[in-house]
Parts: structure tokens; C-alpha cells; sequence
């Protein structure tokens, strides 16, 4: 299995059981400790009184991690490694929102066969994260069993499934990465090699026999027992001109918003509260939604035809207000780039050469893709002589963030807060690992300590 793989397996069987005691209609505290992670700690804090949550708190305290400021005084052909190993889950978005941004500065448009080849990485990296999250951490949630590992005992084939697609993505990724983990194969303008078309044609043919498994996927997904749980929020994600969106497009929502990717500070806004390390961010004052579920909402007629009918099938209506169909959204997203990578991959013809000449300039630049877990930004400044000035990243966790809590009140309270202490944190764990944050709530982790006063 892949070094990803292998960390998740180990973080799952890592279960923290809690202490079964019972509620008093006076007061409750459920405190959820530090805890391990993909990235960064966190915990969250729920208090009930009297019935009402009075208060709420999703706490992130990692130590300043200092990318942004690790990047300054570095030349700009350094970004795209440095940032990769921000996350060990989706370093592609990263170097490809680098590369966009520092593209922008410089005046450079990549040539078509990039282009086609980044969305085809990025097709790599959406198959090995959703498979991953899909098969390994949110479906135990749905069928009732603390990890992966029961799991397995029971649904053999799904988790066999989940490893084949994974494995799928990282090969894929590899392709054009050199590696499935923190890749080097990207640069600024392109690729540093071309794949060779024996390469290629081995790969359509794997794609090619993924597709039952993408496809049965869908259904498999669709009906699982997730809770129905409507509620109101914004989505937020790009807008491809004529495809569905990977690393291209105006930054889009469905209360009107609709702008260049240069814009994004005009709009968003990204806030410090005193319990957490992390920011949140804000559109216009108000908490949104990134990831699969505001990337389906909003571009329902971008969807490859297949895709579209296969959703269609499912009998669920998109766009859907029901936060939990985001597991539905991350399977038809894992369709999506099996049939994306098949057709960007069918003509395929090697260039000459595989990027552009880079000429540094003093400027600017902006970039936003789709990470598997929604919009990220940069924003570079550079002198004269390619050396970063200024670094600003905008991950989707932190985007995420506010919007979470907000689901996490509501559902809670939809729950029932009369219900036993361990049936609170299950909900609160689903509904965390439901926005799959590059935290360690992306494993069963939260442990229920009772205060009683």
C-alpha cells in the first residue's frame, strides 16, 4: 500500500473510547482533548445547559506552522516543493495553485497540453484523497462500526474497492509526478518531463478498468444510510467556462457572486478568534461552504454526460442542502476524474517540450484551484529576480471552519442533546468528518470527558 495508505490504517486503529456517563438536565461539558492528525491539532468544546448548547467551540492549536513565511527570500522555482509539503493528502493542490499564481506574475500562459496534463494530475490526486476518505474514514460512520478495520470483516469488497481507486490515483499522479507523494515532476510553466505514450496508453488501460468500480460507486454510495439533515448555507467554488472545474475558472457562489480569481480579497475575509491558531474565513460576513458538495451544487451542467447520468440514476436531487450528500458528491467526483483522465488521456501526444521558458518579472500573481476539499488560493509577490517578497495561502479547511461549527449547533440540536454522551460525540465526529478537514477529525478521535456542577 501507499505511504498515505498506511497512515491512515495506522490512524484508524486508533479508537478513543468514552466514559458512558449518564446527562443531568443542569449542566453538561463535553471537552474533546488534543489529538492526532493529517495536519495541525485540534479539539472541540461543547457546553449544554438546560437543554441549549451554550457553547460551541471547534479549536484548532497547532503551532505556526510559518510556511507562508518560509517561502519569502526563496526563488520562485523553489514554491512549488516547498509547498507541497504543506499537505502529504493533497500537495498537488498546492503546486498547482502556486504554479497558477506565479504563472499570473510572470505573464505566462501555459500551452494546451499542460493545461490538459494539470487537470489530469489533479484527476489523480481527487481519486486517491475521495477514495481514500470515501472507503477508509466516512463510511464506518454510515454502517455503524468505529473504524475501517470492522469494516473490513463485513463489507470486504467495498474497502477492496476503495484501496484499487486509491491506488489508481496515486499511479496516476505518479505519471506526471515522478512520485505519488509530495510529486517533483511539476514546475512553474509545466512539467520537467513528458510522459512517454507506452506510459500512457498502460494507464488508459488501468483507467479504463476502474470504471466499473467508479461506477458502482455511485450507487453504492447513494445508499448508505446517511441522516436527512436539510439546512441553509452558501456554496462556494470555481466555475470552469465549459468543463467541470479542477484548476480553472471565476470564483462563483449561488447568491450572486461571481468573480476573478485576482478578486478573491475583495470578497473573502480571514478572521483570528482567540480559541484557535487557525483562521476562518468569511464571504461578505457570512460563513460558506467549499468541497464536493458547493462544487456539485453549482455546476451541475458542467458534469461529464456520464456522470450526469449516473447521479441522475441515484434518484437523490442535486444541489442538495443535505451536508451529508457530500460522501455522494466525493464518489460522483471520483467518476468524474476516472472518465476526465480517460478522455484528456485518449489522444494523447507527447511535445517537444513539456514547459515553458520562465522569465522573471517583479509582480503579482493570484491562483485558485479545487482541492478534494474545496477552493485554495494564493497570492504571490516577487522582485525583479523571481525572489518571493510576500507568500499568502488560503487552505479550504479554513475556509471551511466557520460553516462547520454552524452545521455542528444545528445538528447537534436536530440530534437531540438529551441523547447518551456517546451517541453526541458519534454525531459530532460524523458530522466533522463529513467537511474531511486537514485535522486529525478526519479519524474517530474524540473522547467525551463529563462535568457536572
Amino acid at each position: 500500500s501507499s505511504t498515505v495508505t498506511h497512515r491512515h490504517f495506522t490512524r484508524l486503529e486508533s479508537v478513543f473510547t468514552a466514559r458512558a456517563l449518564p446527562m443531568t438536565e443542569r449542566s453538561v461539558s463535553i471537552h474533546v482533548p488534543a489529538m492526532t492528525r493529517v495536519e495541525g491539532e485540534g479539539s472541540l468544546r461543547l457546553r449544554i445547559e438546560q437543554g441549549k448548547i451554550e457553547e460551541l467551540a471547534l479549536d484548532i492549536f497547532e503551532p505556526p506552522r510559518y510556511f507562508e513565511k518560509f517561502l519569502e527570500g526563496r526563488r520562485y522555482h523553489e514554491v512549488l516543493d516547498i509547498v507541497a509539503r504543506i499537505c502529504g493528502i493533497c500537495p498537488i493542490a498546492y503546486q498547482m495553485s502556486a504554479a497558477q499564481a506565479l504563472e499570473n506574475a510572470f505573464g505566462i500562459t501555459p500551452t494546451a497540453w499542460v493545461r490538459d496534463m494539470r487537470r489530469v494530475f489533479y484527476c489523480g490526486e481527487w481519486l486517491q484523497s475521495h477514495a481514500l476518505h470515501v472507503h477508509l474514514l466516512a463510511a464506518p460512520d454510515f454502517l455503524g462500526f468505529d473504524s475501517v478495520i470492522g469494516m473490513a470483516e463485513k463489507h470486504p469488497e467495498a474497502v477492496r474497492r476503495g484501496l484499487r481507486l486509491q491506488g489508481l490515483g496515486n499511479e496516476l499522479i505518479r505519471l506526471l509526478g515522478a512520485r505519488s507523494v509530495h510529486p517533483v515532476g511539476a514546475c512553474v510553466g509545466g512539467f520537467f518531463r513528458a510522459p512517454t505514450a507506452e506510459q500512457v496508453a498502460a494507464m488508459r488501460d488501468r483507467l479504463s478498468a476502474a470504471l466499473p468500480d467508479a461506477e458502482a460507486l455511485v450507487a453504492w454510495a447513494a445508499a448508505l444510510p446517511v441522516p436527512e439533515d436539510a439546512q441553509a448555507f452558501a456554496n462556494v467554488s470555481l466555475r470552469h467556462p465549459s468543463d467541470y472545474p479542477f484548476a480553472e475558472g471565476r470564483i462563483v457562489s449561488d447568491n450572486g457572486l461571481d468573480i476573478a480569481i485576482d478578486d478573491y480579497d475583495h470578497h473573502f475575509q480571514e478572521q483570528h478568534r482567540s480559541q484557535s491558531t487557525a483562521l476562518f474565513s468569511v464571504l461578505h460576513g457570512q460563513p460558506y461552504l467549499v468541497g464536493p458538495l458547493a462544487r456539485l451544487n453549482l455546476n451541475l451542467d458542467r458534469l461529464p454526460g456520464a456522470s450526469r447520468e449516473l447521479l441522475a440514476q441515484t434518484g437523490i436531487a442535486f444541489p442538495s442542502r443535505n451536508m451529508f450528500h457530500s460522501l455522494l458528491a466525493r464518489a460522483v467526483e471520483i467518476h468524474i476524474a476516472v472518465v476526465e483522465a480517460m478522455r484528456l488521456l485518449e489522444h494523447y501526444i507527447a511535445p517537444s517540450i513539456a514547459h515553458a521558458e520562465v522569465n522573471p518579472v517583479a509582480g503579482v500573481g493570484c491562483g485558485a484551484t479545487e482541492a478534494p476539499r474545496g477552493l485554495l488560493w494564493h497570492r504571490y509577490e516577487l522582485d525583479d529576480q523571481g525572489v518571493i517578497k510576500n507568500a499568502r495561502i488560503v487552505p479550504p479547511t479554513s475556509q471551511n471552519q466557520a460553516r462547520l461549527e454552524i452545521d455542528l449547533e444545528r445538528s447537534l440540536c436536530a440530534f437531540g442533546l438529551d441523547q447518551p454522551d456517546d451517541a453526541l460525540r458519534l454525531r459530532a465526529e460524523t458530522v466533522i468528518r463529513n467537511y474531511d478537514p486537514c485535522i486529525s477529525c478526519a479519524t474517530h478521535f474524540l473522547k467525551i470527558d463529563v462535568e457536572r456542577r
